[in-house]
């Protein structure tokens, strides 16, 4: 059981990455004042001291703590990293991100070090430090504290001495004047970033606590880390696990090379900074003259687990990304780069070059000559078994990921593999794109349309509805939907995804559009199985009324979908025959 220790946004967070699980733990805040929404997760509330949190630990048999309160919650952190090591649980702590220290700012460790050479002072610090700040009252400041606007904010600030005209909410429209303003080190999620350009278009003084050092050795500051540290400390937690792109994995290549180039170390882990703007530690190795990362995909379906990709980095005139051995080539149009272009598309190339600059020179705009060459040692021949191809990506991999994680659920990265192949058939130019759902329709659909590019061709596999709207946000003039028995039952009923564990084939449904064509055939209690075996049933004289009724009503439910485009249906059966004919 884990135990999550929330009240602030990363608690927030953090409940959405363990919702992910279906999995039960507990979550705990001081007040019981934040609204959150759990499904699987328990809610407690009220303070813990050491010997409270411990007793809780022991009757929940808790296994793994996470702890994402407020970074300045110091002392819940010093009791939770206490807790955990008297009693040998893990801890997680779910850190925010900090832009860097502005020199312009002025950095204090604690309140009794706020300057008095100010004549008035905007307190943003929340409604506990009103007491620790009334000896600057007695200094000759007027100071002023902006709480949020509830009634026990309120009252906890009358308590401390603040008088009503000394506050102000963050609710408020407009901040008061001060000659200067006192903040904490918040982070991004904490509003630190838009307190400060505030307080720079105000030209107030800007007075920061600085964050305490917190002595957890296990630290993310993201979603996509906690889970993979909870995957890691609790691995039947989740019952899918997660992976890393291929993207991600040349970046940390390229990382370790660039670290063993300029300052000859060869750490075992490097951090990697997300597109989401969070950094996670990636596991590489070297070799010579190269550094490489083992791509690993969790459980998400993927022919390039287990591949190596390597990244070669070395001194240039210029800043530059090449592919190398095993990375293919565009050979259409329709991608970040032209035809003739390494596979490695804008996202994962500008990770390269942000986690490059972050070594390299983190403080300028521009970033060391050098040149990066991924490369990926039997790419060419593991790159037949993926959509390349269909792509026209030729001679190996591609390197085309968004995320850099890639979740373990395979219709999202199914889905997206859909949309490239549809923005592809867009950029081929042809007029029609074929869309089915696998190898058996597609190459009976071939032979209706022997003219179009194989790029024409799209596979949807249970997505239809997806992919129609694909179509239509894409503005392809003409689609034709090619189906087979099996799933042109469920669509006729409205099931736009075909997946079994979303939807099954209604007997009742498929009666009555027997009894719409006039068909006497009774199916309700039969031993029917698959819809397949319907071929075999219906009398052959009624078969094609039956097709046209399912066209009819999966048609009606398909059209909503392409109002801009022209839509063509063809039902499929297992010998290849097209109907309508």
């Amino acid at each position: 059981m884990i135990l999550v220790f929330g009240g602030a946004t990363e608690g927030r967070k953090a409940v959405e990455v363990l919702e992910e699980a279906g999995s039960p733990y507990f979550y705990s805040t001081k007040t019981g004042e934040q609204d959150i929404t759990l499904r699987y997760g328990q809610r407690t509330d009220g303070a813990m001291d050491s010997e409270a949190m411990k007793a809780f630990v022991r009757e929940h048999e808790i296994q793994l703590m996470v702890d994402a309160a407020h970074p300045f919650a110091s002392t819940l952190h010093d009791t939770i990293a206490d807790v955990a090591s008297e009693m040998q649980i893990p801890v997680i702590r779910y850190e925010r991100i900090y832009p860097p220290r502005d020199k312009d700012i002025t950095w204090i460790d604690d309140y009794s070090q706020v300057p008095t050479d100010i004549r008035s002072l905007l307190a943003t610090t929340g409604v506990q430090s009103i007491g620790k700040l009334k000896w600057l009252e007695s200094k000759g400041v007027k100071v002023v504290y902006r709480i949020l606007n509830r009634e026990s904010s309120m009252e906890l600030a009358r308590q401390q001495g603040a008088t009503d005209e000394q506050l102000c909410f963050y609710e408020d429209e407009t901040m008061p004047e001060a000659d200067a303003i006192l903040m904490k080190e918040s982070g991004l999620s904490g509003g630190y970033v838009e307190k400060v350009e505030e307080a720079k278009a105000k030209g107030m003084r800007m007075i920061v606590i600085k964050r305490s050092q917190l002595l957890f050795s296990n630290i993310v500051n993201g979603p996509y880390g906690l889970r993979r540290s909870i995957e890691r400390i609790l691995p039947d937690f989740f019952p899918l696990h997660s992976g890393l792109t291929t993207g991600t994995c040349a970046t940390a290549a390229a990382v370790a090379a660039t670290i063993r180039l300029t300052k000859e170390e060869t750490p075992s882990e490097v951090p990697v900074l997300l597109p989401n703007g969070e950094t996670i530690a990636v596991a590489v190795g070297y070799g010579e003259g190269y550094a490489f990362c083992i791509k690993e995909a969790g459980d998400d379906p993927d022919v390039t687990n287990g591949i190596e990709v390597r990244a070669s980095v070395e001194h240039s005139d210029g800043f530059e990304i090449k592919g190398g051995e095993g990375v293919g080539r565009f050979t259409l149009p329709g991608f970040d780069f032209p035809p003739g272009e390494a596979a490695i598309n804008k996202g994962p190339r500008e990770m390269i070059r942000e986690n490059l600059q972050s070594i390299l020179s983190p403080l300028t705009s521009h970033l060391s000559p050098l040149k990066v060459t991924i490369s990926i040692p039997n790419g060419e021949k593991i790159a037949k078994k993926t959509f390349n191809p269909r792509l026209g990506i030729e001679g190996g991999i591609s390197i085309i990921g968004v995320s850099g994680i890639v979740k373990p659920f395979s219709e999202e990265a199914f889905i997206s593999s859909i949309r490239k192949c549809m923005e592809v058939a867009k950029a081929s130019g042809t007029d029609r794109v074929v869309i089915n759902s696998g190898g058996k329709s597609e190459r009976y659909l071939k032979d209706r349309y022997p003219n179009l590019p194989q790029q024409a061709f799209v596979q949807y596999g249970n997505y239809i509805g997806e992919t129609l709207k694909m179509a239509d946000e894409l503005q392809i003039p003409q689609v034709t939907l090619g189906v087979m028995l099996g799933k042109a039952v469920k669509l006729a009923e409205g099931h736009l995804d075909t997946h079994s564990r979303r939807s099954t084939m209604n007997k009742d449904f498929i009666q009555q559009m027997l009894q719409e064509a006039n068909c006497q055939l009774s199916i309700v209690d039969s031993q029917l199985t698959l819809a397949r075996e319907l071929w075999e049933k219906i009398p052959k004289e009624k078969t094609e009324d039956f097709c046209r009724v399912i066209i009819q009503h999966c048609m009606r439910h398909c059209l909503l979908l392409v109002p801009h485009t022209e839509l063509t249906l063809l039902l499929i059966d297992d010998d290849g025959t097209i109907h309508p004919q």
